[in-house]
């Protein structure tokens, strides 16, 4: 399968009006590693809800991701635990490890139209992290997990959801995320799509599943970059 490109063609691209961004992964690096901390909260929760042990915890939470899109739907499905209550323990992290990323700000700011979040997290998490990256004040809007009614990306009634909601046309917008599962629906919807994938892969810790994900390169994803910033740049004209 051939490998998305990494350069844009800004003639690609010269019809988006609405730029959707997933927010962990994406708009801050995979280096920072901010899931660890979230990782580890939902590991705890999940041990303390079913009384287990760490080991079986973290091995049922991933599980659940897996089997369900985010260990929530999981605990939701078959434990009926209450949504909130989880969300609020398991975005309860420390954000300094994110830096202000100001050539972010000024690329995210130039494109032309509407720019949003779209995340599996919380409204107060992307927040949190976009606030850190000095780029908050540069969205529109926040789609969450909650908007969502707790049916996390990549269901397609989600995407259904989100573009209804912001009267976004698909056929006139991008989604920049760094899982291609969460990229299979906007392509079909007529977004221009792009992969987020870390820097120094080789030296980043992924998981199983992820490396397998991003091995595959579906033909959903139109481009893929490891440097946002670089890449908006480009569309825009702003590049050095």
């Amino acid at each position: 399968m051939t490998t998305p490109p990494t350069h844009p063609d800004m003639a690609d691209f010269a019809h988006v009006r609405d730029w959707v961004f997933d927010l962990d992964n994406t708009l801050y690096p995979h280096h920072v590693n901010l899931f660890a901390q979230i990782d580890r909260n939902m590991t705890a929760y999940v041990a303390e809800l079913l009384q287990l042990e760490p080991d079986a915890a973290r091995v049922l939470q991933k599980q659940y991701y897996r089997d369900h899109g985010t260990t929530l739907a999981g605990l939701m499905l078959h434990h009926g635990v209450d949504p909130n209550d989880f969300l609020e323990r398991a975005h309860a992290i420390d954000y300094s490890a994110i830096l202000p990323d100001p050539a972010l700000g000024t690329a995210i700011k130039a494109l032309p139209g509407r720019k949003f979040i779209f995340t599996n997290g919380t409204v107060k998490h992307a927040e949190a992290a976009a606030r850190a990256l000095g780029i908050l004040d540069n969205f529109d809007d926040i789609f969450d997990i909650v908007a969502a009614d707790y049916v996390p990306k990549p269901a397609g009634n989600t995407y259904d959801k989100f573009a209804t909601l912001n009267r976004v046309d698909t056929r006139r917008a991008a989604m920049f995320e760094d899982l291609p599962r969460n990229l299979l629906v906007p392509r079909s919807l007529g977004m221009k799509t792009v992969l987020l994938v870390p820097r120094n892969l080789g030296t980043t810790v992924l998981e199983s599943w992820e490396l397998a994900e991003n091995a595959k390169q579906p033909d959903c994803i139109d481009y893929m970059t490891d440097d946002l910033a670089g890449f908006l740049q480009t569309i825009v004209g702003t590049s050095n």
